[in-house]
């Protein structure tokens, strides 16, 4: 048995089970749901693997590391820079954004454009920033 991924998996599991349980008997999540859970997962693996990494604890952060890999894999193909670049200039020209003011807009219409992808907040917004200057 591989126990590093069967302990992700069951931390997985919770997550889900705990997110079910919330909203209230009988809820199924939706598949973009569980994208979203699994996000924050990954999230939060590579803001401890950093951490760890910067105060030198690398048997941590090897762990943390190891299960983001494998959080990864049930996660949908993240979109690439280009895909998110070409998504920031279609909804600019949705919006008709001119200015940094209208980031929120702009950003909202490129996270739906990008929907059912794996995206990164940062580089995203990071775009946004690049092309409304």
């Amino acid at each position: 048995k591989d126990a590093n991924r069967l302990g992700t998996l069951r931390m997985v599991k919770a997550a889900l089970m705990n997110e079910e349980n919330k909203r209230g008997l009988g809820t199924v999540l939706t598949d973009e749901e569980i994208t979203k859970i699994l996000n924050t997962l990954v999230k939060q693996r590579k803001d401890s693997f950093e951490q760890f990494t910067a105060n030198g604890r690398t048997e941590l952060a090897e762990k943390e590391q190891s299960e983001l890999t494998i959080l990864e894999e049930y996660l949908p193909q993240s979109a690439s820079a280009d895909e998110i670049a070409k998504a920031v200039t279609e909804a600019i020209g949705e919006t008709g954004a001119s200015s940094i003011k209208e980031m929120g807009l702009v950003m909202k219409a490129t996270m739906a454009k990008l929907a059912g992808k794996t995206v990164d907040g940062k580089l995203v917004s990071e775009t946004v920033k690049t092309k409304l200057q």
